[in-house]
């Protein structure tokens, strides 16, 4: 077994060393940030996943992965850290794998091998990376390997999916590619995948993604058709997909998390042909606006109503918020993109809806966040934003005796129609 050093400790950089010292190598964990190496020494493990934290500290007891204050020397060095999004150049910024990449240089020796699975633009690993390493005056390719082998992890199952997902390993040349397949192959039970060159391992993990985010997109616009109609655009959609050649993603609020509503624009960062694409993210980032049409046309103003979010993570039955189509909704109708009677003759004074926030599977002290009673209580209507299993148990009863107008907007389809509108409800369901 080796020694690895896993730069970056947050949602794919933890498990990532966790399970590689589960797997019995010699592993170092290193964040920037001192506060999260201070916590995870007390075991105190940041991220909600589930079963991470037995797993980490299995992982800690066992000595066999170590949070240090400093880069170390290491067989492997690999690198998960952020690549934020700038949206108003919709392009990725580079400082955290840059920093990270400068970080090695000084204890970077001949045969090491630095793997790069930060989701990154095309060209990253080579361009952008490669020469920051090289600082060191050795070669990439010759003294030591590099690599790009993206994660592909889905939050709330990333343990089981580290090991059993795909890998794509794409090195810059044969040499690296080899070396980062030893170090994979050691716990991946998935097929590992070779390819030419890191830029196109990162033009497939932005590919996936962009695939997702385009057929949301369609079934997103589709369910706008069929409201139009009169229809329902998931029976549609279900009917659809029984063609064997047919496989239409599911309608709802927008995308969210760090891979769909981003990685689409990764892709066009160094090209100008992104069309459809960007497109499909004009739709899905739409779609909060398209939801408080649908409340206009059963509150009619909005000034001052109030508005019960229900679900502000991101997906169901996780507690991660990023890029939630709930918050960006709740930011739409207090802040952005501001309905006509809120801008019109009192030159947009109005008062705008009261938002109350409900999510039981999120843990945020900088949300305002309240329990389902308090969200409810003299609401004028209830939006459900992300399809957590418990929110399939909503009684309408209750709602209705809490509520004050009888309308509920049911953006990911998970309440039964018939239910809320025997107990007098309007539903609207996209």
């Amino acid at each position: 077994m080796s020694t690895v050093c896993v730069h970056g400790l947050g949602y794919i950089g933890l498990p990532t060393a966790t399970i590689m010292a589960n797997y019995d190598h010699e592993v170092y964990g290193y964040d920037a940030a001192p506060e999260v190496r201070s916590r995870l020494r007390d075991g105190d493990i940041h991220l909600d996943e589930p079963g991470l934290r037995a797993f980490v500290t299995q992982a800690l007891e066992s000595d066999q992965l170590e949070i240090t204050d400093d880069v170390v020397p290491a067989k492997y060095h690999v690198i998960c850290v952020p690549t934020p999004f700038e949206p108003e150049t919709k392009t990725a910024d580079l400082s955290y794998v840059e920093a990270a990449g400068r970080a090695i240089v000084d204890q970077l020796r001949h045969g090491d091998t630095v793997i790069l699975e930060s989701t990154v633009p095309p060209g990253t690993t080579e361009e952008a990376l490669r020469p920051i390493l090289e600082e060191s005056g050795l070669s990439a390719g010759d003294d030591f390997a590099l690599v790009h082998c993206p994660e592909t992890v889905l939050p709330g199952n990333i343990i089981a999916e580290l090991r059993e997902n795909n890998r794509i390993i794409g090195g810059v040349n044969g040499v690296s590619t080899e070396s980062a397949v030893r170090l994979y192959a050691t716990f991946v039970e998935g097929e590992i995948r070779t390819v030419p060159n890191p830029t196109m391992a990162e033009f497939v993990k932005l590919i996936q993604n962009t695939f997702r985010d385009a057929n949301i997109a369609l079934a997103n616009e589709i369910a706008k058709l069929a409201a139009d109609y009169g229809l329902d655009s998931r029976e549609g959609i279900e009917l659809a997909n029984s063609h064997p050649r047919v496989d239409i993603l599911q309608p709802g609020p927008g995308v969210g998390g760090h891979c769909l509503p981003i990685d689409p624009w990764f892709l066009g960062q160094r090209s100008s042909e992104l069309d459809l694409i960007a497109k499909a993210r004009e739709v899905n980032d739409g779609m909060s606006g398209y939801v408080i049409e649908l409340l206009r046309e059963e509150l009619g103003e909005l000034a001052g109503q109030r508005i019960a979010v229900l679900g502000v993570a991101y997906k169901g039955n996780v507690g991660d918020v990023r890029m939630s189509p709930g918050l960006k909704l709740a930011h739409e109708l207090q802040h952005g993109d501001r309905p006509r009677e809120m801008t019109a003759a009192d030159g947009g004074t109005s008062t705008p809806p009261e938002i109350r926030l409900h999510d039981p599977n999120v843990d945020d002290p900088t949300l305002e966040l309240t329990d389902l009673e308090t969200a409810t209580t003299d609401a004028n209507a209830a939006v459900v934003t992300t399809d957590h299993d418990a929110f399939e148990a909503f009684d309408p009863g209750a709602f209705r005796e809490r509520m004050a107008d009888p309308i509920v907007v049911d953006t990911k389809a998970i309440l039964e129609p018939s239910e809320w509108r025997r107990e007098g409800f309007t539903v609207r369901r996209i």
